[in-house]
């Protein structure tokens, strides 16, 4: 069995020793740690495409789009088409606020970092929900929020084309619980860069209780922040994290290999 140590107080563990990570142990304890400390680093793993395909798989079902399971994140252009919609990863997000059941899970693997920047942080939701004063609670747990691709692009973006902005909104709104009350029992809150309005609340309410949500969510005690080296492998809990990558130097060629497992738990 492979040792473990924890990353941060409220998240996050590095597991050591792992000789195998396929082995069927390491693999139940990866899942066990995934589950209650939401991000697992596993240092030095060199992972190829191959190797990171085979263990994604051993965590859940693989995403795949057009007969593609890796995926390469990179702001350079000529490596990634969308390196220009990936700027919006610089803000706090969670993945998959568009789909009725969001990702389950994500691996990275560093094939190149940064000289200085693109570190990835991380904040539970979970941890955040958790420590809310009663009375923030009582006044949130009915609540629902509107999220939208456009509030993300926003954040990126000043001054969008009226095309632009009707590319943006082809992606039709994503009405869902501010409180996800999941089927363990535990609740997490849904916030990020896609948070757009919550219903029944003036625009300026509900944008003070968001930008307020999200403070709490990612102050520092619920914070890890990952420095990256090459041959890192990391994975996250999806539904309970939100994330973002530092910023850096677009010609650094900063490189990383991801892929995405779909998720088993719907929105409320």
């Amino acid at each position: 069995m492979a040792e473990t140590k924890a990353l941060s107080p409220h998240l996050g563990v590095q597991v050591l020793g792992a000789e195998n990570l396929l082995d069927e142990g390491v693999i139940a304890q990866c899942l066990e740690a995934l589950k209650w400390r939401g991000v697992l680093l596993i240092r030095g793993a060199n992972l190829d495409d191959d190797q990171q395909l085979e263990f994604s798989r051993r965590i859940g079902e693989v995403v795949s789009h057009k007969d593609q399971s890796i995926f390469t994140i990179s702001l350079d252009p000529t490596v990634n088409p969308l390196a220009e919609i990936l700027k919006g990863t610089f803000n706090w997000h969670l993945d998959g606020t568009y789909d009725k059941t969001p990702q389950k899970a994500t691996t990275l693997t560093a094939k190149v970092v940064a000289m200085t920047g693109g570190q990835t942080e991380f904040a539970s939701t979970y941890a955040a929900y958790e420590n809310l004063p009663g009375e923030t609670k009582e006044r949130i747990d009915n609540l629902r929020v509107v999220h939208t691709f456009e509030a993300a692009q926003k954040g990126v973006i000043d001054n969008p084309t009226d095309k632009q902005l009707a590319a943006w909104r082809r992606l039709p709104p994503n009405e869902i619980s501010l409180v996800w009350q999941r089927r363990d029992g535990r609740r997490s809150l849904v916030l990020g860069s896609t948070a757009d309005h919550i219903p029944g609340l003036a625009a300026d309410e509900s944008r003070e209780l968001l930008n307020e949500l999200l403070d709490w969510s990612t102050q520092e005690r619920f914070r890890y922040t990952h420095e990256w080296e090459e041959g890192d492998l990391v994975v996250w809990d999806n539904t309970g994290l939100l994330h973002r990558a530092l910023p850096y130097d677009e010609s650094s060629r900063r490189t990383l290999h991801r892929t995405t497992m779909h998720g088993d738990e719907s929105f409320t």
